[in-house]
């Protein structure tokens, strides 16, 4: 049954910089890469070794721990670098492309019953890990079914692409993606749209929820956790709204078509817009020559919840925006930018500022942290901004304590660090929490998955 879901608390950061509906393809990149580290919980074991020829749709490495799952090259060309960190951690997988691709082909699939064919069909093509699996956040076990599969495409993050627009023109095979992801549960597919939303709420074959409100309210652990609740020994996944595209090309196409559509966004971005790229382009292919001056921070997503990555690196595996913000690294006079200034220019969660008065005013906002991390002390910041029926301070802090029993308790199966992207931001503590739930997520599969 369809709900209506109306979100009171969060907080809308209004930025500088909102991508124009206006779509231009990207230069093209000589180099693609594959981030391992975008998968969390993910052991990389190589397919190939460095020099080897490939296919887009060719395996490059596949997870350790499910064998089965494999992560597939966006291009065709030569493996040119696999870049290790410590311990020779796997960092990138690097794709020298050829002038023109050349498409590893499977089976097409436009519909059917077989859910093992078409399992597989996605395994081996490379789709499989566009599907998360909630508790943790981890690629979804092919050998388990889930409970529900749950999609939002009212992305409400700061400077977020809008859905509607940059999939428009890929309305069938994103209704062919949800045919797919409907056979692959037990249960119902939970799409989040807009309220108003003629174009995704008109899908079929899916349960329709309206989602209003401030971020997050678009995070689908917000449309989780007000539609259907994961409780303990159950098992979810989801998909962001913005791969259905790419799962539904592929399908139809029977070839890894990796393409996407990306917001490049930002006060120091000359003309924010659309550019269509491939997933894993050079970042330079996308925003060489539209920046403004050369004290800025380039972030692969949401300038929330997003990596910094340098003009050389590559575009996450998910992202669907490419952010980039002033770099704070400069000291700030009190009297004219810090505590003491008037604060007009100054954003802020409370009435602090008399900049409160202009609710719609969009702000050039830094990377400056403004302060240091401090004493963690309770004050009800998190608490306003947290959307979920959980208690976040004590949350944080049964983590931070390492308290199996406390975070199970305290709802530690619904939520991701990205749920936590706005109590980071309002948190005058300045702890890191996003890290923190990863870090508790990562010990509570230890504890019970080894």
């Amino acid at each position: 049954m369809s709900k209506a879901i109306k979100v009171k608390k969060g907080a809308n950061i209004n930025l500088m910089g909102e991508a124009e509906k206006k779509t231009a393809s990207a230069q093209r990149a000589s180099v693609f890469a594959i981030k391992p580290d975008d998968f969390f919980g993910t052991i990389p074991k190589l397919s190939l070794k460095e020099g080897a020829e490939v296919k887009a749709g060719t395996s490059l490495f596949y997870d350790k721990a499910k064998t089965r799952v494999k992560f597939t090259s966006p291009v065709s060309g030569e493996i040119v670098e696999v870049k290790r960190g410590a311990k020779r951690k796997i960092l990138e997988v690097k794709v020298l492309a050829d002038s023109e691709i050349q498409y590893e082909t499977f089976t097409p699939w436009t519909g059917g019953t077989d859910r093992e064919s078409l399992v597989n069909t996605m395994l081996e093509m490379g789709l499989w890990p566009f599907l998360k699996q909630r508790p943790y956040g981890v690629v979804a076990n092919p050998d388990d079914a889930p409970r529900d599969i749950f999609v939002s495409f009212n992305n409400t993050a700061p400077l977020a692409p809008k859905a509607s627009y940059a999939l428009a023109e890929e309305k069938d095979d994103i209704q062919l993606a949800l045919d797919a992801l409907n056979l692959l549960s037990e249960g119902a597919v939970h799409i989040g749209v807009e309220a108003g939303d003629n174009f995704f709420g008109s899908m079929s074959n899916v349960q329709v929820h309206t989602v209003s409100g401030p971020h997050p309210a678009g995070n689908v652990g917000v449309l989780i956790h007000h539609v259907a609740p994961i409780n303990k020994g159950e098992t979810v996944w989801t998909v962001s709204g913005m791969d259905l595209a790419i799962i539904g090309r592929s399908l139809r196409a029977g070839q890894f078509r990796a393409e996407r559509t990306v917001a490049l966004v930002g006060s120091e971005v000359e003309a924010p817009q659309y550019y269509t790229t491939m997933i894993g382009a050079k970042i330079e292919s996308i925003v060489g020559g539209k920046l403004i001056g050369d004290n800025y921070r380039i972030i692969s997503g949401d300038p929330l919840t997003g990596d910094a990555v340098e003009i050389e690196g590559h575009l996450g595996f998910f992202s669907s925006q490419i952010s980039v913000l002033p770099e704070g690294d400069h000291k700030k006079f009190f009297l004219t930018d810090g505590w003491l200034a008037p604060g007009f220019k100054s954003f802020s969660l409370s009435k602090a500022f008399p900049s409160w008065l202009t609710p719609g005013k969009k702000y050039r906002l830094d990377t400056n942290l403004n302060g240091e991390e401090r004493a963690f002390v309770v004050t009800g910041e998190l608490e306003r901004v947290f959307p979920f029926e959980i208690y976040p301070m004590q949350l944080i802090k049964s983590i931070m304590v390492n308290d199996i029993d406390a975070m199970e308790k305290l709802g530690i199966y619904e939520v991701l660090p990205e749920d936590f992207a706005v109590c980071e931001f309002a948190c005058t503590s300045k702890i890191n929490i996003q890290q923190v739930v990863e870090d508790g997520l990562a010990d509570m599969r230890k504890e019970f998955e080894s």
